[in-house]
């Protein structure tokens, strides 16, 4: 990329790819100057606009500034592209480093006994890969959560490190914990150096105690080496039959810029966060008009006025499976209702970013959430999922329209979604990765559910309340790894006399209890009227 400078007035010309520091305003609508990137440049009447990313920040904050917010002073050039060189006279082949070369050497070596077939290059030994980020990286079967890495944390991951003593392999008859709702003070002793633990398997019994005053309790299981993400090889690349996760290394600048400035919807008018593949005549309008109710795409107001005389939906297709109040849920199968998924995909674009829209929507189920009033169910958000998971997930999207977010919407949601797994009777989890409001919707989800199972239980004859991991999955139709890192997440689960026990400190019950007086949406189970269908025993969908 050319760098050009004008030498009749000494000022430096900004391309794309140049990062100098921009001012914006931030919650506190004070003045800041983060770094940004430039992605692009367009000519405006009288001046230029330069399309801005936040280095630190995420991509639904990028936007187009005028020079006077940029920072000239702390300008910095991208750096030139160099050209792979050749080697041996092979086009695209890269030269190795020396420790490649000391590495193939040895390979050969090792292997001269039996001589490769000519032209084909010798494997090398596999290398241990770095630690990844559950951000980017989506594992065909994760068997536990783990950590991410510290340059994510800004995404508020959803697993926090959990040790491979809570593999589900572990023996099923050990005790592993009870719960103490009583009240009682007990004191926790940290662990004998050198001193082994034993597995904790998801069938043992945990045993919790109330603390009077809030402290960290010393015997909190540590997380260890086996607690980070790593593994013995490349991470796996995205599921690309069915999966709606987005292969990140595809990016290209347009991509990454918004093409939507203003989305009208209903009585709503939406700013885009993300790009989204609408067709490029409709990119450039100020204004992209949709049919709330069939999500059709239009170029302007008098183009929707007429299709809405025409258009006869005032809900989204298929079945309505649930009602309660103005809250109603509509099934809607990809393969039936083709038109209205794709559309629905294509407006979810615009505000999910880790996931890629695929056209064939025959392998997924739609549940869209609507809100009703006297013209109609207007659309809320939505859920999608695959008619047949081999890796237990019940969500594949999940999308709150801006509009109604911060309103409890999210956790009903994902508390519907559980719903039907427990019909289904299965547990699920979401598809990894989640977007940055995912991560923390779920989050919050987990630790209120298994808060309020713990709480509620019962003492018999006196003695501690017990109940065991498997158990919890169970009622709550979470997976046992969501179980397991949120127990982890909320610093509940201690060693204490060769077994583990879960401390519930006043921190904690005070906290979950402010929390669940302000969670006024919930799901009436006897609302719903689903019926699971086997997808696995019908020849086409």
């Amino acid at each position: 990329m050319a760098l050009t400078t004008k030498m009749a007035d000494a000022s430096v010309e900004i391309v794309e790819g140049c990062r100098l520091p921009v001012l914006r305003k931030n919650q506190e609508n004070e003045d800041e100057w983060p770094l940004a990137e430039i992605l692009s440049v367009r000519d405006a009447p009288g001046r230029k606009l330069y399309y801005v990313h936040y280095v630190d920040f995420n991509k639904r904050l990028d936007e187009w500034v005028t020079p006077d917010r940029l920072d000239i002073k702390k300008l910095q050039f991208p750096k030139k592209e160099a050209k792979t060189p050749t080697k041996n006279g092979l086009p695209g082949s890269r030269p190795s480093s020396p420790d490649r070369d000391v590495r193939k050497s040895l390979d050969l070596n090792v292997q001269s006994a039996s001589a490769p077939s000519r032209g084909k290059t010798l494997p090398t030994p596999k290398r241990k890969a770095e630690s990844v980020s559950l951000a980017s990286q989506v594992s065909a079967a994760m068997s536990v959560p783990s950590l991410p890495s510290s340059a994510e944390a800004s995404q508020a991951s959803v697993y926090p490190a959990v040790r491979e003593a809570f593999s589900t392999k572990s023996r099923e008859d050990e005790q592993l914990t009870s719960i103490t709702t009583n009240g009682t003070t007990r004191r926790i002793l940290p662990s004998q150096p050198g001193r082994k633990r034993k597995n904790c398997g998801t069938d043992e019994m945990i045993k919790v105690f109330q603390y009077n005053s809030p402290r960290n309790a010393s015997g909190c299981l540590p997380p260890g080496e086996d607690s980070q993400d790593s593994s013995d090889g490349i991470p796996s690349a995205p599921r690309m039959t069915g999966s709606l996760v987005s292969d990140r290394s595809h990016d290209d600048i347009v991509t990454r810029m918004k093409n939507i400035d203003c989305i009208e919807l209903g009585r709503h008018r939406l700013k885009p966060w993300y790009f989204s593949p609408y067709p490029q005549e409709l990119t450039s309008l100020p204004i992209l008009y949709l049919c709330e109710f069939c999500l059709k795409f239009l170029k302007s107001l008098k183009c929707l006025q007429r299709h809405l005389t025409k258009c006869n939906l005032r809900h989204p297709p298929g079945n309505e499976i649930y009602r309660k109040g103005t809250i109603s849920y509509f099934e809607i199968d990809g393969r039936k209702n083709k038109t209205y998924s794709q559309n629905l995909c294509l407006l979810a674009k615009c505000f999910l970013d880790h996931k890629t829209l695929y056209y064939d929507t025959d392998p997924f189920l739609f549940y869209v959430m609507t809100e009703y009033d006297s013209k109609g169910f207007h659309i809320v958000g939505y859920f999608s999922k695959e008619k047949e998971s081999t890796e237990d997930y019940n969500v594949a999207c999940i999308l709150t329209l801006p509009p109604y977010q911060r309103r409890g919407y999210g956790k009903l949601l994902i508390e519907f979604s559980y719903e039907l797994s427990k019909v289904e009777g299965k547990t699920g989890t979401p598809e990894k990765p989640l977007s940055d409001l995912g991560l923390l919707s779920y989050r919050s989800y987990w630790s209120q559910t298994i808060l309020e199972i713990l709480m509620d239980l019962k003492s018999d004859n006196g003695e501690r309340p017990q109940i065991t991991i498997n158990e919890i999955s169970e009622i709550t139709s979470v997976k046992k790894e969501d179980v397991i890192s949120t127990l982890q997440y909320l610093n509940l689960i201690n060693y204490y006399k060769g077994q583990y026990i879960l401390t519930l400190s006043e921190d904690i019950v005070e906290g979950h209890e402010r929390a669940m007086q302000k969670r006024n949406l919930r799901i009436d189970p006897k609302c719903l009227h689903f019926t699971p269908k086997d997808w696995s025993k019908r020849g086409k969908w």
